[in-house]
């Protein structure tokens, strides 16, 4: 009965097994997914007893891994990618290279040829956007400039992923593997084909799917019916990803997230992220179950050593190596630590990138296991390296010295201009954020000709606020330098616009006690959130729910002549 039905029984197993040792995991204070990996291994064929389908498994995974990116679509808009773009670009591209020459040297070391040095390189050089998902979502910094710049960091490095899939046939049989094209004009061939792919992919979706899937959602609205709703949703992440990568050659994971950057532009977006959350939630336990089948228990007896050097690479260098990249760019050293947490682990495209190699047979099968083993370390240890920074940012503030060769105080975005007007520093207001929100109280401040100074960790809005005349200072709002480069001393009123909620009470004990007299005004999502703030601080707190129940109860009782005076 098992042979008749093995989706059925994949699926069953795969949940069954998961919720047991999920369960046991958040018991033990582990993030759940550490049981999901567990739980695959106990299925996998490296266990005694019962072994699921291993295909079965990848498969519904790869649906995981669509739903997945297609919520980080709903949510990421081309303009937080390209208010990131300085720093993503040229960080993810150089931090690919240092990592790829950690791994290559690590394997040539071993006496591995170059061709799987370098495909064991790659491996190693890029993060999971599943557990990076995970993690910012479990934490709430998602939507923050810290979370946008770590997702445009992995977004990056998956279209760099995509480019190495496609072109390490073609140079296999100068690596060493079975291919026989060499690097002669069919490789710049391969690689003008797709680059045009990837771009007419790109101009496709932006240009024609904005306009028809919108469109699409509204007509499928109006039916009433929830489950056609739902049914589009599904249908546009899975039915996109897959005829992106049939059509243009881009990995069903990209596919998945344009396509939610495309629904994005709809009315429905919030609605559509709502309905697909189960799914999503579903399908990605099946991801991590599948990793865990991967895993061959042995290798942890055999080659402890190296294993050891391989997770080395992955948290220690590759996160060093991050982080050194973002401080350079002049990012606090917050958003330094959360990009290099965010990159201490490896996931999907490795395990692609290993079947490729070894299918070349550039990559030994002692390479996929130590990939395997390294993966699923990393992300069972990616949890404990996020609970590290705050811990890490402390004693690092602790050393003066070192503090202050961190966080760059000679930085000129870092503190206002000499020629600041004297109605910027004494009486304003400053805006602690200048996203959707912070930009709509910035018009209007400036719309009543009062001051305002914008303090915000993302380096481009400063530079586009400077441009437009608008006070702006660099830095995290949490570190009191920050503040008072933004002349809290002498401020009316802190706005904190942000929606990083990690930091709002040392923002509010920073102003209270540089500046007793000032009056602060906080947004938040959380109810309870709310409450606690109101009993610890003397702030005004405007819950995002709340003020939207009552601008549409003032509008709903105007239009019945009973407006409230």
């Amino acid at each position: 009965m098992q042979h008749a039905v093995p989706l059925i029984t994949t699926v069953a197993a795969a949940f069954g097994v998961a919720l047991i040792f999920g369960f046991f995991a958040a018991k033990l204070k582990l993030p759940a997914l550490v049981g999901y990996l567990l739980a695959g291994v106990i299925i996998g064929p490296f266990s005694p007893g019962f072994v699921a389908n291993g295909e079965i498994a990848s498969q519904l995974a790869e649906i995981g891994v669509m739903l997945l990116m297609f919520g980080v679509g709903l949510h990421f808009s081309l303009e937080d990618l390209w208010d990131v773009r300085k720093v993503a670009l040229p960080g993810a591209i150089l931090q690919i290279a240092v990592a790829t020459a950690l791994g290559a040297a690590l394997a040539l070391y071993w006496g591995w040829g170059l061709g799987g040095a370098l495909v064991f390189g790659l491996a190693l050089s890029v993060a999971s956007t599943v557990v990076l998902l995970k993690a910012l979502e479990n934490r709430g910094v998602l939507d923050t400039t810290n979370g946008r710049i770590a997702v445009g960091w992995l977004i990056v490095e998956d279209l760099a992923m995509v480019l190495v899939l496609v072109l390490l046939p073609p140079l296999s049989g100068v690596l060493g593997g079975h291919a026989a094209v060499g690097a002669g004009p069919d490789l710049w061939w391969t690689l003008e084909i797709t680059v045009a792919k990837i771009a007419g992919f790109v101009t496709v979706m932006l240009v024609v799917g904005r306009r028809v899937f919108p469109w699409l959602l509204w007509q499928v609205a109006r039916t009433g019916s929830r489950e056609l709703f739902t049914l589009c949703v599904v249908a546009a992440a899975v039915s996109l990803a897959y005829g992106a990568a049939e059509l243009f050659g881009v990995s069903f994971a990209l596919g998945a997230f344009f396509a939610g950057m495309v629904i994005r532009e709809s009315e429905f977006s919030h609605r559509a992220a709502e309905e697909s959350l189960p799914l999503r939630d579903a399908f990605s336990v099946l991801f991590f179950v599948s990793v865990g089948m991967l895993f061959d228990p042995k290798v942890l007896i055999d080659q402890p050593l190296r294993i050891l050097a391989v997770v080395g690479i992955i948290i220690v260098g590759k996160s060093l190596a991050a982080a050194a990249l973002v401080l350079m760019f002049r990012y606090p050293l917050n958003t330094a630590l959360t990009v290099s947490a965010s990159l201490a682990q490896i996931g999907e495209f490795s395990f692609i990138l290993a079947g490729l190699g070894m299918k070349l047979g550039l990559l030994p099968h002692e390479g996929q296991n130590l990939i395997l083993a390294g993966a699923l370390i990393s992300i069972t240890l990616n949890s404990l390296v996020f609970e590290a920074l705050e811990p890490i940012q402390r004693w690092i503030k602790s050393k003066s010295e070192l503090a202050r060769l961190v966080e760059r105080p000679d930085d000129p975005l870092a503190e206002l201009p000499m020629s600041t007007e004297d109605k910027y520093l004494a009486k304003q207001c400053i805006i602690v954020g200048y996203g959707r929100v912070g930009r709509r109280i910035g018009a209007a401040l400036a719309e009543a000709g009062i001051p305002f100074v914008v303090v915000e960790q993302n380096r481009e809005i400063v530079e586009h606020c400077r441009e437009k005349g608008i006070p702006a200072v660099s830095g995290d709002a949490a570190d009191m330098a920050v503040l008072i480069q933004a002349h809290i001393a002498k401020a009316s009123v802190l706005v904190i616009a942000t929606p990083d909620s990690l930091d709002i009470r040392q923002m509010l004990a920073i102003a209270a006690k540089v500046n007793p007299a000032i009056e602060t005004v906080v947004r938040t999502h959380n109810e309870e959130e709310a409450t606690l703030l109101r009993q610890e601080q003397a702030a005004t707190i405007f819950l995002g729910e709340q003020e939207l129940a009552k601008s549409m109860t003032r509008y709903v009782l105007e239009r019945f002549g009973r407006a409230k005076t």
